[in-house]
C-alpha cells in the first residue's frame, strides 16, 4: 500500500530536482524526506531516483512512475470536492427508463432541461416497456421511470408529467374527411389495430374504455405505436394512438382529432420512494419545469 505523503514527496524531489529545494517546499527537513523516498523505492521495488552530489536524476522507472504519481496526486485532491459535488447532486449518474411513445414526445424536453440545470449529471437511458420499468426500478437498475399508470404507490412515487390527447390515425383516401374532428359514433364498423394485452395493457384498456359501445372490427394486435402506424399506412385499419406520435410524420398516415373523447394517454414519472441518489432528487425537481411543444398535426 503506498502512502500518499510519501508519493507527494517523491513527486515534489522530481520536480524540483534537489532534496533541499523539496524539503524547502514541503516544508520539512531533508532526512525524513530521504527515508520516505527510500521507502517509498522499497515498496516499488525499483529504483526511482540516482542520487549525485549536485543533482537528483529520475531512473527510467521513475520518469514513468512520475507521471503517474502526478495523475494519482491529482485525484486524491479533486475527490473532495467531486464528493461534495455528488452529494450535493450536482453530478453523478442518473438511469432513466422510458417507453417508446415517451420518446415521441415528452422525454427529449426533459433530457433537454436536465442537460441545462445539471450539466454535469450523465444520463443513462433504456427503452422498455412499462411493466419492464417497474421491475428494473424495483431491483435498482433503473432510477426514474417515464412509464404508463398504474403502478404500486406502497412502493413507488409518481407525478403525471404529460397527458396526451387521443388521434384516431387512418390510412391516406380513408373515409373519413380531413377538416373536421370525427365522433366516437362515426368510428362503428371500422377495424381497429389493437394493443398486446400483455406489453401494452394500458393502451389496450384505454382503446376499449373509448370504443365501448361502438361495434367495430379487430384486426392486428401489436405492442409498439410506430408498428401500428406502418400498419394503418398499409392500410390494415385504423389506430387510436396518442396525439405525440404525430411528430414521427409517417407517409400514408393522416391524424383526425375526435371530437367527444376526454380519455388522456397518461404520462408518469416514477421512482422508489425516498431516492438516495442525491441527483435522481434534483432531476425530480426539475420534472414541473418542462414544456412540451404541441404537433400541430392532425386534422
Amino acid at each position: 500500500m503506498l502512502s500518499l505523503e510519501h508519493v507527494r514527496g517523491f513527486v515534489a524531489v522530481a520536480e524540483e530536482g534537489s532534496f533541499r529545494r523539496a524539503a524547502e517546499r514541503l516544508r520539512m527537513t531533508q532526512p525524513p524526506l530521504s527515508r520516505q523516498i527510500q521507502k517509498l523505492e522499497r515498496d516499488i521495488g525499483a529504483q526511482l531516483l540516482d542520487r549525485t552530489q549536485r543533482q537528483v536524476v529520475l531512473t527510467p522507472a521513475g520518469a514513468v512512475f512520475l507521471a503517474e504519481a502526478q495523475r494519482l496526486l491529482a485525484l486524491a485532491e479533486a475527490a473532495p470536492a467531486t464528493a461534495r459535488l455528488v452529494a450535493a447532486g450536482h453530478t453523478g449518474i442518473v438511469r432513466i427508463g422510458f417507453t417508446a411513445t415517451a420518446g415521441f414526445g415528452f422525454l427529449g424536453p426533459f433530457l433537454n432541461r436536465i442537460s441545462q440545470a445539471l450539466p454535469e449529471v450523465r444520463l443513462v437511458l433504456g427503452e422498455a416497456v412499462s411493466a419492464v420499468q417497474f421491475d428494473e426500478l424495483s431491483s435498482g437498475k433503473l432510477d426514474l421511470g417515464l412509464c404508463r399508470p398504474p403502478f404500486d404507490r406502497a412502493e413507488f412515487e409518481g407525478v403525471p408529467v404529460h397527458r396526451d390527447p387521443l388521434l384516431l390515425a387512418v390510412p391516406d383516401g380513408h373515409r373519413l374527411p380531413a377538416g373536421r374532428p370525427v365522433t366516437v359514433r362515426e368510428l362503428a364498423g371500422e377495424r381497429f389495430l389493437v394493443y398486446a394485452l400483455g406489453p401494452a395493457r394500458y393502451f389496450a384498456d384505454l382503446m376499449t374504455r373509448v370504443l365501448s359501445g361502438v361495434s367495430h372490427d379487430v384486426g392486428d394486435r401489436v405492442t409498439q405505436v410506430h408498428t401500428m402506424l406502418a400498419l394503418v399506412a398499409a392500410g390494415r385499419g385504423v389506430a387510436l394512438v396518442p396525439e405525440t406520435v404525430a411528430h414521427l410524420h409517417p407517409e400514408g398516415v393522416r391524424f383526425l382529432a375526435l371530437a367527444d373523447v376526454r380519455e388522456r394517454a397518461e404520462l408518469y414519472a416514477v421512482w422508489r420512494g425516498r431516492p438516495a441518489n442525491p441527483a435522481l432528487r434534483r432531476v425530480v425537481d426539475l420534472l414541473e419545469t418542462v414544456d412540451v411543444p404541441a404537433t400541430g398535426r392532425h386534422d
